[in-house]
């Protein structure tokens, strides 16, 4: 199941039917399998990783996700659904139904003092699973987890692992980052695993995107009764390194030769084409010139191999797919796929040494035991030494490499800024939802503005499920989200405004306005003369700052996301983690 058609075909052979009409040039639908029994629904959370806006096929992209393209084609696209700009408040909110700095994690995994940004989810928020599993859901997980800083073998520390927070079975990675060949703090359940020491999963090659998909299923497979189950699903594609099997990588050869340009616009015709951006949509300017690149090939490489993630992660989500199909619950499963931030200019591994793959190994292989515990591995489980750098050919187990600033512009078309940044290209993301059960619209797009902390209110309103005021003895913080049923069957919902913090990047919407600023929070609140005013209405790529023309637009929303950093645990910000020594 390598290609376009085999992919096709393979769900043909467990009937799932493939409507003739296609959504957009070759790209067919799903079609439901029964009528709705009328219980309750399976749900099914899946989130990539450091994906751009534009970067699956019905969003505008020239890679193929025809299970993705699929599901959408049954179902719905959101064109303006939001997360927070980075991996772990993205997670923490998503889990938490709470903005991140309310759930603890307002920053990344370190403890900075303040009860914002404690690198931990704290007890005054319950998990979607927590939540569920109180009202008689299977709670199952397969992927990165990446909300707590505690990493170690001591069960004692490990009260914010999956397994803690309300899920029955993980398989995954409870670090943020590491090789999709031989990634760090691999786990199953509780234990720290490595890839061949597994005794529950060993296939032929071992591949993360892979396991992930395959455990997930292994969990459907292996459920007894017929209670719904909630799965999250975290694929750790499409983050740094660039990996992938050789064989999806050569899919794509020779298809970004032309650099950064024709593939952006590309993208960004296609984009307004299919709906998921407006007509009057502008490109955002162009932040890197192919002319600029001086090693073309190798930089189409790294593209090549970004394309090939994101493939082999749209073949995993078709296995779940396919055994959903298989057991007749496909029609009343609840699927909604995301992603955790924009696209990443980083860079990763993008200077370095640039060495050859050596002919042999230099160094002893590791073995079937030892764990992998650093994000850069030092050489692969084989012994060849870990190679960064120009030149060095992306998608094997001993490189270690990011696509960079060009190719991230390019997978958040048509907007600005990247992951990290709360402009549209570093928030905005994908929102697919498929429950053939749930709504009868097919093949449509929704506006309402939305975002992530949007999860838990539609879970719990899905399962018929309580939120609790406390649990465990600690009081819950009510839910920051609105459910999004309304939305799925055509009606709006009512919201005061979205926020969003991230390193001292800060934003507000309310209604069609959106005040965005880099780099202004300080100790007491953002910095008024540093704010950008959009009309996303009319200018989503925020090209046009009419803070000048609007002062009063801005001083109200200034004033309401102010009052939102003090109660949302933004405010106190301390820029630093926790000294040495002190609790």
């Amino acid at each position: 199941m390598r290609n376009n058609v085999s992919r096709r075909s393979f769900f043909g052979t467990v009937g799932l039917l493939m409507s003739a009409a296609a959504l957009i040039g070759g790209t067919m639908a799903f079609a439901a399998d029964s009528p709705s029994s009328g219980k309750r629904p399976n749900i099914i959370l899946i989130m990539s990783d450091d994906m751009g806006y534009s970067d699956i096929g019905c969003y505008g992209s020239e890679i193929d996700t025809p299970v993705l393209d699929g599901l959408a084609a049954n179902g719905l696209r959101f064109t303006q659904f939001y997360n927070t700009a980075r991996c772990c408040p993205t997670r923490a909110s998503l889990m938490s139904g709470l903005y991140p700095h309310q759930a603890g994690v307002g920053h990344m995994m370190n403890d900075r003092g303040v009860d914002g940004y404690k690198g931990n989810l704290n007890k005054n928020c319950m998990t979607i699973a927590e939540v569920l599993k109180e009202s008689d859901y299977h709670t199952y997980m397969s992927g990165k987890w990446h909300v707590t800083k505690e990493l170690s073998q001591d069960i004692e520390k490990q009260f914010n692992w999956p397994r803690q927070r309300g899920f029955e079975r993980f398989y995954g990675t409870i670090h943020g980052a590491g090789s999709l060949w031989d990634p760090n703090t691999l786990t199953r359940d509780n234990k720290l695993i490595t890839p061949p020491n597994d005794p529950e999963y060993q296939p032929k090659r071992w591949f993360y995107t892979d396991a992930i998909s395959d455990n997930a299923v292994k969990f459907i497979k292996e459920q007894k009764d017929d209670k719904p189950f909630f799965m999250y699903v975290a694929y750790t594609a499409a983050h740094w390194p660039m990996h992938a099997p050789e064989e999806d990588i050569a899919k794509y050869k020779g298809k970004y030769d032309g650099g950064f340009t024709p593939t952006r616009k590309a993208r960004y015709d296609k984009a307004k084409k299919v709906g998921v951006i407006d007509d009057n949509s502008k490109l955002s300017p162009q932040a890197v010139t192919w002319d600029s690149i001086k090693n073309k090939p190798w930089d189409a490489r790294n593209m090549e191999v970004y394309a090939a993630m994101v493939d082999n992660m749209d073949q995993g989500i078709g296995k779940i797919v396919a055994e959903l199909k298989r057991q007749g619950k496909l029609e009343n499963t609840l699927i909604c796929f995301f992603q955790d931030n924009g696209g990443c200019a980083e860079g990763m591994g993008r200077r370095g040494n640039g060495k050859p793959r050596a002919d042999k190994p230099s160094q002893p292989p590791m073995g079937k035991d030892e764990l992998q515990t650093r994000m850069i591995p030092a050489k692969s489980r084989d012994g060849y030494p870990m190679r960064m750098g120009e030149g060095v050919m992306a998608g094997g187990a001993d490189t270690y490499i990011g696509y960079g600033k060009g190719w991230a512009n390019v997978s958040n078309t048509p907007f600005r800024e990247y992951k990290h940044w709360v402009h549209e290209g570093g928030i905005s993301t994908p929102l697919i939802v498929h429950w053939p059960a749930g709504f009868s619209d097919r093949n449509k797009l929704r506006d309402t503005p939305s975002h992530l902390i949007d999860m838990m209110a539609t879970c719990v309103d899905a399962a018929g499920a309580k939120y609790p005021e406390k649990y465990k003895g600690n009081d819950i913080k009510p839910m920051e989200g609105k459910s999004l049923l309304p939305v799925f069957a055509g009606k709006s919902i009512d919201r005061e405004a979205i926020y969003w913090e991230h390193e001292r990047n800060c934003a507000i919407r309310k209604g069609n306005w959106k005040l965005v600023g880099k780099g202004i929070l300080g100790s007491d609140g953002p910095n008024e003369s540093k704010w950008e005013l959009y009309d996303i209405a009319t200018d989503r790529s925020e090209l046009n700052n009419l803070a000048a023309k609007h002062p009063e637009r801005v001083k109200e929303l200034s004033d309401m996301f102010t009052a939102y950093a003090k109660r949302a645990n933004v405010l106190p910000f301390s820029g630093q983690g926790k000294k040495k020594g002190k609790k």
